[in-house]
């Protein structure tokens, strides 16, 4: 059964959204890279605000590998499987690609989120800054960490349902 909204279907949407925000996150890199190479000159002639931008450069680095895992499995370059699969047939590729999107979602995202639930809640709850500069922040990282199992989570559930495939 189809559940339409105005534009499509709710796995329309979902792979939409998901895709909005691995094009986003993709974005980070560029001021990700502008803090690191900025670290040293600030650090030797500015003298100040490197840890700063090294606290800023962790940040963005978490959001972007938690949204990396995602985008790689969308792409399909993030498990090599072509090897053993491409002498399998449409519909057996198809089975073992849902399959695999079950495993991820139940067991492998299902953990991930979990165990990084308390942490993340405590690290929230205490607006947790980073251990050297005592810099609020630190809790983005923590963050970060659910944002993974979430985008894992849905991508695998899109990836379970889709018959288009």
């Amino acid at each position: 059964m189809r559940h339409a909204f105005r534009g499509g279907t709710w796995l329309e949407l979902a792979q939409r959204g998901i895709g909005w925000i691995v094009r986003g996150a993709a974005w980070l890199a560029l001021p990700l890279s502008l803090l690191l190479f900025a670290q040293w000159p600030l650090r030797e002639v500015v003298q100040a605000y490197s840890r700063e931008a090294n606290d800023l450069a962790q940040i963005l680095f978490a959001l972007y590998v938690s949204v990396a895992v995602t985008a790689a499995t969308r792409a399909g370059r993030h498990l090599a499987t072509d090897a053993f699969a491409h002498r399998y047939g449409v519909r057996t590729r198809r089975i073992l690609a849902r399959a695999g999107a079950l495993c991820v979602l139940l067991p492998w995202a299902g953990f991930v989120l979990a165990t990084a639930a308390p942490m993340i809640a405590q690290s929230v709850a205490q607006a947790e800054g980073f251990p050297e500069t005592f810099n609020r922040g630190y809790f983005v990282i923590k963050l970060a960490v659910g944002m993974l199992g979430v985008l894992v989570a849905a991508q695998a559930l899109a990836d379970a349902l889709d018959t288009s495939r």
